[in-house]
This record gives C-alpha cells, sequence and structure tokens, in this order.
C-alpha cells in the first residue's frame, strides 16, 4: 500500500515544484499518494488543521526552495517533528534550495530525483 504524503512548500513562490511533484507520483511505481490539503492563508486555526492533516497523512516532504521560510512551512515541520510523523527535505532546484528555519542540524536537504524520492518515502532518511 502507497504511503499518504502531506506536502509542505511555500505557495506562494513554489507552486511549480508541487504540480511536478504531483505528476510524479502518477507513476505507476510510486510509492505515495499526495495528499493535496494545501493551507495556502492562514485562519484563526489553520496551526490545529496543519496538525490534524500532517498526522493523517503519516509522511510529510518538505519542498525546499530559495524561499522556504514561511511561517506555514516552518511550523508544519515543527509539528511533524513533536507529532513524531516521518519527514524529509527535498531540494526543489539544483542550486540555491535552503533548509526551513525549524529544520534540525542533522535535518539533510536531499537532491530530487526518482530513485532519492523512492529510496526516502521508502524508510531510511
Amino acid at each position: 500500500m502507497a504511503k499518504r504524503a502531506f506536502i509542505s512548500l511555500n505557495y506562494d513562490n513554489k507552486a511549480r515544484l508541487k504540480d511536478l511533484l504531483v505528476g510524479q507520483a502518477k507513476n505507476p511505481e510510486t510509492p505515495f499518494e499526495i495528499a493535496d490539503w494545501p493551507i495556502k492563508t492562514a485562519w484563526p486555526n489553520w496551526r490545529a488543521e496543519a496538525r490534524r492533516r500532517v498526522k493523517a497523512a503519516g509522511l510529510v516532504i518538505v519542498l525546499c526552495g530559495q524561499n522556504t521560510h514561511p511561517v506555514g512551512v516552518a511550523e508544519e515541520l515543527r509539528i511533524a517533528e513533536e507529532e513524531g510523523v516521518p519527514y524529509f527535505l527535498l531540494a526543489g532546484y539544483k542550486t540555491g534550495s535552503a533548509k526551513p528555519s525549524t529544520a534540525t542540524a542533522s535535518d539533510k536537504l536531499f537532491t530530487w530525483t526518482w530513485d532519492n524520492l523512492k529510496a526516502l518515502v521508502g524508510g531510511p532518511r
């Protein structure tokens, strides 16, 4: 059974990256499905809703670009850490991709390749 993945990214600047990942998820050999539950704007209880969505997905893929510092991305990563939900950071670009502010020093920023993506979803990070 494919794992369900919550995608965390800066929607104002990186929506195209999400489109590319959604396209890859359509490959019949993909070991994950996208839980397409974006939180594009803040509202009074958005953190509680983000927590519910992260927990329901069970895996968080953080798409990192040059501007991976919005509060929402940082908070979604913090929630994954607090809830013990596995996550990994995926570099959206060959150069210039940055970790979110809540990433730990040990969080690696992985190169986005098909082989890496399959391996990262399947286990060791």
